[in-house]
């Protein structure tokens, strides 16, 4: 029986079989416990991944916002720190520097991209010297202009740390996200492009930090006998089941990234007669397209809330564009640097709206969405 309306959700896991195999082996070999062979193979494989000889060193960790927290820690943040942030990012970029008492300040966004605006990071420096580090997110999986970045946070020492939870698979002159910055980070929660049902990754330029890393993660538990204690630690490992998970669904990571690309191009045929854009993205540069947007043409009358709640209505979900981190009230009154006076990140995010991007979507169910927000227009 055919279910009218059935739900068309935003993005959710798609597994594939072979993760069983890896949990399997994790259950035959009674090695349930936080870390373990299939977190060295997943970190491994990630590795060989991200680089043709593997020259970054993984860190499976038990969420995206633990790898951030420890990249901020590497970097060597402290109370006080001005840390310079992508103001139009999930909560989650931002939280890990007041982890350690940094303050964030936040960069506006570009309109060929939606990340940060590399003139806006420019004039932060100029009133902000002595930034200990720029944390950089790559927004809906579409690379940020990582030259100009990177040029600038190399001209002003400042660390930077990179944040792909979003990204994983993109890639910018073929160089891929996650490989930009002294740090980066990847995310697996469950409708990240690939997940482990939740998890996250720290990415290492050099193996001695990736040992750090696992010290604090692992309690900052010292060399003895019995259990000694010289520095904060955290409980931060990653079970060696849901890494089990990931090595499954690494497999099949470019097939999705690939579906995930179709459904981009579908909205972006379908909409070319609308006054609406979708999220772009630099020449030089191949997104994985994790999330389908569209940008309602300035001067338009359609609210994107009047879409969301139509295609809510339809038992179609659908979000608003993350909202920015300065217009946040948790974050009210630290400062937003913004080039010309413009506050771009505002008004993309009034324009915006995140659309169904799940790779499980057959055509039918796309065509339903599409014809719901054409009604809108």
């Amino acid at each position: 029986m055919v279910v009218e309306n059935k739900r068309i959700p935003l993005a959710t896991p798609t597994m594939h079989g072979e993760e069983n195999d890896y949990i399997k082996e994790a259950f035959e070999r009674n090695w349930i416990a936080p870390l373990g062979f299939n977190c060295d193979g997943f970190e491994s494989e990630m590795s060989a991944y991200l680089t043709e000889n593997g020259e970054y060193s993984c860190l499976c960790l038990n969420a995206g916002t633990a790898a951030l927290h420890l990249a901020v820690k590497l970097a060597g943040v402290k109370r006080g720190d001005k840390v310079l942030c992508s103001d139009m990012t999930f909560a989650a970029t931002v939280n890990p520097v007041t982890y350690e008492g940094g303050v964030p300040v936040f960069i506006d966004s570009e309109c060929e991209t939606w990340n940060m605006d590399p003139c806006a990071l420019e004039l932060a420096f100029k009133k902000y010297p002595d930034a200990k580090a720029v944390m950089l997110a790559h927004l809906y999986g579409t690379p940020a202009k990582m030259d100009e970045i990177k040029e600038i946070c190399d001209r002003h020492g400042a660390v930077l740390i990179e944040d792909a939870a979003e990204a994983l698979a993109a890639d910018y002159k073929d160089k891929k996200c996650g490989t930009f910055g002294k740090y980066g980070v990847l995310s697996f929660n469950g409708n990240k492009i690939i997940t482990t049902s939740g998890g996250g990754m720290l990415i290492c330029e050099n193996e001695s930090d990736r040992k750090k890393a696992l010290f604090w993660a692992t309690q900052a538990r010292e060399n003895f006998p019995w259990y000694q204690h010289e520095e904060i630690g955290y409980n931060y490992r990653m079970s060696n089941v849901v890494a089990g998970i990931g090595r499954g669904q690494l497999l099949h990571l470019e097939e999705h990234r690939d579906k995930k690309e179709e459904i981009y191009r579908t909205y972006e045929e379908a909409f070319k007669y609308l006054p609406v854009t979708m999220n772009p993205y630099l020449k030089d540069s191949k997104p994985n397209f994790w999330l389908s947007c569209m940008l309602i043409d300035e001067g338009c009358p359609v609210d994107p809330m009047d879409i969301m709640d139509k295609l809510a209505k339809e038992n179609i979900e659908a979000r608003p564009i993350w909202k920015p981190m300065h217009m946040q009230p948790v974050f009210e009154g630290y400062d937003f640097i913004t080039a010309n006076g413009e506050d771009v990140g505002k008004d993309i995010f009034e324009r915006g709206l995140c659309l169904p991007s799940d790779i499980k979507m057959t055509e039918e169910e796309q065509k339903r969405v599409i014809d719901t927000i054409k009604s809108c227009f």
